[in-house]
């Protein structure tokens, strides 16, 4: 079997395993093949390499202008001359002439080599890309392999993702081997192949585990309606139900905690407290202040803020550890929150 004859059963082959047009490989093909006679042209502007689909016989052509005096012999040739290859020639046609140089075969098939293995790369990293780009914003399962610096290399199954220091939560460790799930924050198209990166500490990582768990959730029945994270510790979410039946707070913790648990133990102990969100700004503050009970709330809808009273015994579970547990009910609702015992609102 001739060279020519293998280049085009190569190419059906790699377009029945890979998936890629044998078209798109010959025509990039016939464009580097372009760039190699310029070698023997000198320049190739007129040059036209065409490989022939059945057969795989390589001719390149060079385009000459038809002209009443040559200029530029590479690419323009007498009117005479023209009329001596075909009689129908006149000034300003365009004759294409072959000029296929010697042993031009043996450099088809080294090109062709090249070629291939540069489009099978491209290839498979557009599909590679493709398949990642769309998990943006979404969650993963990854495999730890190892710490690069303070950074962490997770496999994700056809490539590998990177956990930057600062996507981490403080306190984690892992060991390789390790599953866990990830939000994929951004994936980016490099010549090296997709470059994603990931997160353990975004808010929407809840959200994404919650969706997953929650049948409620995937139906629309229920819907996530805020969410403050201050990951590694405590997330404080707002749900809704659209369904007078249906319970949210229930539906996400489920039956003995059992939804609610599973994504305490992927989030390595972090709390999570499930409010019922309402359209009432007062009653939304008092429900994310939980687990502290509220004697009153007062709005200040246009300053966004509010004044809340809690019994003197509950002023330090209102405010949290640190403060925290204000401090996420404020960014759960988007208001100021100021919180006062009974005993310190009497000074007022």
């Amino acid at each position: 079997m001739d060279a020519n004859r293998e280049l085009i059963d190569a190419l059906n082959q790699i377009e029945k395993e890979k998936d890629i047009s044998k078209d798109v490989l010959l025509d990039a093909l016939e464009n580097s093949l372009v760039a190699a006679c310029k070698n023997n042209f000198g320049r190739a502007d007129n040059i036209k390499v065409n490989i022939d689909r059945v057969t795989g016989a390589v001719n390149v052509y060079a385009m000459k202008e038809v002209v009443e005096e040559v200029t530029d012999p590479v690419t323009q040739i007498s009117l005479a001359q023209a009329k001596m290859k075909d009689i129908d020639m006149n000034l300003g046609d365009l004759l294409s002439i072959e000029v296929t140089p010697k042993n031009f075969g043996r450099i088809a098939a080294q090109k062709a080599k090249q070629v291939v293995v540069q489009k099978i790369r491209e290839e498979e990293r557009k599909v590679l890309y493709h398949q990642y780009s769309s998990k943006e914003r979404d969650i993963v399962t990854g495999i730890v392999q190892r710490y690069v610096g303070n950074n962490v290399s997770i496999n994700l199954g056809k490539v590998d993702a990177m956990l930057n220091e600062n996507e981490q939560v403080r306190g984690e460790i892992f060991r390789p081997t390790d599953r866990i799930k990830l939000y994929v924050l951004e994936v980016k198209d490099t010549p090296k192949g997709p470059r994603i990166l990931v997160s353990r500490t975004h808010p929407e990582l809840i959200k994404r585990l919650f969706e997953a768990e929650v049948t409620e959730i995937q139906d629309g029945t229920v819907e996530i309606m805020s969410i403050a994270r201050e990951a590694g510790s405590r997330t404080k979410m707002a749900v809704w139900s659209n369904n007078p039946n249906v319970d949210a707070v229930g539906a996400c913790v489920g039956l003995n905690g059992s939804r609610v648990n599973a994504i305490v133990y992927e989030l390595r102990d972090e709390k999570i407290d499930i409010i019922n969100w309402s359209d009432d700004p007062a009653r939304l503050i008092e429900n994310a202040l939980s687990p502290a009970k509220v004697i009153s709330v007062m709005v200040d809808e246009d300053q966004k803020s509010a004044r809340v009273i809690v019994p003197d015994y509950q002023l330090s579970l209102a405010i949290g550890k640190e403060g925290q547990n204000a401090r996420l009910a404020a960014k759960l609702t988007g208001y100021k929150i100021d919180i006062k015992s009974e005993s310190q609102s009497m000074g007022y």
